[in-house]
């Protein structure tokens, strides 16, 4: 399929410190493409250079095939940028804030009053357009910033945590709009919310230290963990000593105890008849056995060391 952008070896540097560190890959037209990791891991700043607000201090960002930085103008028609925090002004409307936008993109206004009021619409706000920006929840004001983002039609649209300060109402909203423009535009965002990229997503990049480490839909990222459960055992009483002789046993993968649970992966069930045939003396009061999900694949034990070391 066509690409809508291109990374040829792209890095970033704050000092001495590598923020990115020689990015190549492309993302294909009409995808959405999530982007998680740890903090300072490189995912904000990937997504200001993608959107041409930051310069990569190496190598090249094409979008559309088009240089990022020799046809910035054009570039910036292309795209729609949410940033994390809210960047409205405070003294100006949400409709304002947003016509302003539409305007200096050479949009005819009577266009941007119909994109207005039809997202508007759609994420539920239209009674706060006449509100000055100031004077709104973080998260009208963040659904404000993703319409401002969208009035102009570009064709690629980039998103830090885009449902932050939203309820679950409003998320569900701002995903139902997302999707829907799927199939004309590629979405690329960041998130902390895991079970939110599990929802939406075509591809997952997961970075570390200003690298892609891991890149593919959830199937392809859990391949390696799809036959590990993680098991979770509550007892009356988890003695020193038997959290000791439990942990010792060779199929319990990265045991861990709060209080009196005790928590652990193993690659089948008869993990769990070990551990209680080894904790038989004890008085067990529930238990929770569940498939590994993206979470666990991000705990830094799995992501980094591998769930057989």
């Amino acid at each position: 399929m066509e690409a809508s952008v291109t990374l040829k070896k792209v890095g970033k540097l704050a000092g001495d410190k590598t923020i990115l560190a020689g990015l190549t890959f492309g993302i294909e037209k009409g995808s959405i493409v999530a982007i998680i990791g740890d903090n300072d891991a490189g995912k904000s700043t990937l997504l200001r250079v993608l959107a041409g607000f930051e310069n990569p201090e190496y190598g090249q960002v094409f979008i559309h095939g088009l240089d990022s930085v020799k046809r910035r103008k054009e570039i910036r028609e292309n795209i729609g940028y949410v940033p994390l925090s809210i960047d409205l002004d405070p003294w100006l409307t949400l409709d304002q804030n947003i016509r302003f936008i539409g305007l200096l993109y050479g949009v005819r206004n009577a266009v941007i009053t119909q994109r207005i009021h039809s997202y508007a619409h759609r994420l539920d706000m239209s009674e706060y357009l006449n509100l000055k920006a100031g004077n709104v929840s973080s998260g009208i004001a963040k659904k404000a910033m993703i319409i401002r983002a969208l009035v102009h039609d570009p064709t690629i649209v980039i998103l830090d945590e885009p449902t932050a300060f939203m309820d679950a109402q409003s998320h569900r909203q701002v995903w139902d709009l997302l999707k829907k423009l799927k199939s004309e535009k590629t979405i690329i965002y960041v998130s902390q919310l895991l079970h939110e990229v599990e929802q939406a997503h075509d591809r997952i990049l997961v970075m570390d230290n200003g690298k892609i480490v891991l890149d593919g839909n959830l199937d392809k990222l859990l391949e390696s963990t799809l036959e590990f459960h993680q098991f979770q055992i509550e007892f009356e009483e988890l003695s020193d000593e038997l959290y000791k002789k439990l942990c010792s046993i060779s199929t319990v993968v990265t045991p861990s105890r709060m209080n009196n649970i005790f928590h652990f992966y193993g690659r089948t069930r008869k993990v769990l008849f070990q551990v209680m045939q080894t904790a038989q003396s004890a008085v067990m009061k529930d238990m929770n056995i569940k498939k590994l999900g993206l979470q666990d694949l991000m705990d830094s034990e799995f992501a980094r060391k591998g769930l057989d070391e």
